[in-house]
């Protein structure tokens, strides 16, 4: 019997094989649901999951219903006791993996070629982005910066100025070149900015206010 720990490392490694550059992200929160695997390939963003031979299909409609809204396709990752049904739980456009164990290794077979989601919405999508990454495309194009705005809105000018094409890009660009270590530091930064401002703006009332009551 596989379960979810065996077939992780072995499925990166046939990812890689099969779409060469990829970029793989682990546990991600979508809606209600949390993605297995996202995987990066340029222009587009793959929603992973994975059922091991322990697994049920207690949650998949609601994490289809979820990933759908999110990825620009999916994949559904399964041990073999799964392949011969898993196609009744999820909707045609998902791309179907099986996963046998062999003596001393693991093998990957295609059921079903991932097609494009028609149910994707990119606000979703480009929710994966953090506030510099959003803020490097806004430079990048020539976008008002917005920076008192919130990250909804600001999203929401970058898929509604942008070519959607060019959007796709972005993001996948974005998370391929993604430096965790850099970016936390850049966002505590933002963070201690936007803390000083709005302590800034707190004190300016307090002391109008001791002003008037003084005058009054």
């Amino acid at each position: 019997m596989l379960l979810d720990k065996d077939i992780r490392e072995p499925l990166f490694e046939f990812l890689e094989e099969r779409y060469g550059k990829v970029r793989i992200l682990e546990e991600k929160t979508v809606g209600r649901s949390r993605a297995d695997v996202v995987m990066v390939i340029p222009e587009k963003i793959v929603g992973i999951e994975i059922k091991s031979d322990a697994d049920t299909y207690t949650r998949l409609e609601r994490q289809v219903a979820d990933y759908d809204l999110y990825f620009d396709a999916n994949i559904v990752v399964v041990g073999s006791s799964h392949a011969s049904h898993v196609a009744e739980h999820v909707p045609a456009h998902w791309g179907i993996v099986s996963v046998e164990q062999q003596e001393d290794h693991v093998d990957f077979y295609i059921v079903r070629e991932m097609q494009d989601n028609p149910y994707a919405q990119l606000l979703r999508t480009i929710r994966v982005l953090w506030r510099p990454e959003l803020a490097h495309i806004q430079e990048k194009y020539g976008l008002p910066m917005y920076k008192q705005k919130s990250k909804d809105f600001v999203r929401t000018i970058i898929v509604d100025r942008l070519p959607v094409e060019v959007v796709h890009k972005e993001i996948s660009d974005a998370l391929f070149e993604r430096d965790y270590t850099a970016m936390l530091a850049e966002i505590q930064e933002f963070r201690k900015a936007q803390a000083a401002k709005r302590g800034k703006t707190v004190r300016k009332k307090r002391k109008k206010y001791r002003r008037k009551k003084r005058d009054a």
